[in-house]
């Protein structure tokens, strides 16, 4: 059964927190969930050395950083989240392991990481506490674009229009359904995006041109019975090229407001982010859930 009851939102109290809560607030109008802000401090040893503090004061420095935080945290998005019931968490690690850990843990249903905007050189970056939570998480993982910019949007946000990219591999069917139960929640139209393999000849000559018509026929069928399975008819968007580019253009061109996607369902070195999901992610003119 579909769920969103329960959401992670670490927060390091930045602007492009404020931000996010903003896109929860659109969230908020089709699902009713709790929200855990979570901040995690870093070992003293991440921040300064033994020679930095001296031996003796780590402690010192340690308990009156940790008072410090708790403070901060304890009313940090008070009036940006005063619609929902709010949990406040306060962990100490490494932050990508214990936000996994805790998420893991207590079931959420959905991890909030904004990320860095950057301008133009997002497309290059993606924060490693971000890249490793995508890596690891079991739960579905959103991350935000340009989160700061947010804010100077006064107008109400809303969720009017979500695509859903599929590479049909064996995780499309889980996928899809993932992203029907979601707009059929928010009453919004989905669109399915695929990108097939580039017919560009090693040489810079193409192929036959009916090549590109033949893969969009097989890939169409394919579609057809993912959609028949999860009982949705969505509109079927094709283009070839690069998966990252070509994703992420057709979600400007067709102006989604939420963009889904898949992460590999084994775990290890070569498991659960896919190839191409970075590239999207860092890419996207939109959030982006990775299921």
């Amino acid at each position: 059964m579909f769920t969103l009851k329960n959401v992670l939102f670490p927060v390091d109290f930045s602007n492009r927190c404020r931000g996010a809560a903003r896109i929860l607030e659109a969230l908020h109008q089709c699902f009713q969930f709790e929200v855990t802000l979570a901040h995690v401090l870093p070992p003293p040893h991440f921040e300064y050395s033994m020679a930095d503090l001296g031996g003796g004061l780590i402690q010192e420095y340690t308990a009156a950083r940790t008072e410090q935080v708790r403070k901060d945290l304890e009313y940090f998005l008070d009036e940006e989240l005063k619609m929902f019931k709010l949990r406040r968490v306060l962990l100490e690690g490494d932050p990508a392991r214990k936000l996994v850990e805790y998420a893991n843990t207590h079931q959420m249903d959905l991890i909030v990481m904004p990320t860095h905007g950057y301008g133009g050189f997002r497309r290059f970056m993606l924060g490693s506490v971000t890249a490793k939570v995508l890596h690891d998480a079991d739960c579905p993982v959103f991350t935000g674009v340009a989160m700061e910019d947010v804010l100077e949007t006064e107008k109400p946000i809303h969720i009017r229009k979500v695509g859903v990219a599929l590479d049909l591999s064996p995780s499309s069917a889980r996928i899809l359904q993932w992203a029907a139960n979601f707009t059929k929640a928010c009453n919004v139209p989905l669109s399915i995006v695929h990108i097939t393999p580039s017919v560009e000849g090693m040489s810079g000559e193409y192929f036959e041109p009916n090549w590109r018509e033949r893969f969009a026929e097989e890939a169409g069928k394919t579609i057809a019975d993912l959609q028949q399975a999860a009982g949705t008819n969505a509109e079927v968007l094709f283009e070839a090229g690069d998966p990252g580019f070509q994703v992420s253009a057709l979600a400007r061109k067709n102006q989604f407001d939420m963009l889904i996607i898949g992460r590999g369902s084994t775990s290890g070195v070569f498991g659960r982010i896919r190839a191409h999901a970075y590239s999207i992610i860092r890419q996207a003119p939109c959030p982006v859930i990775s299921v």
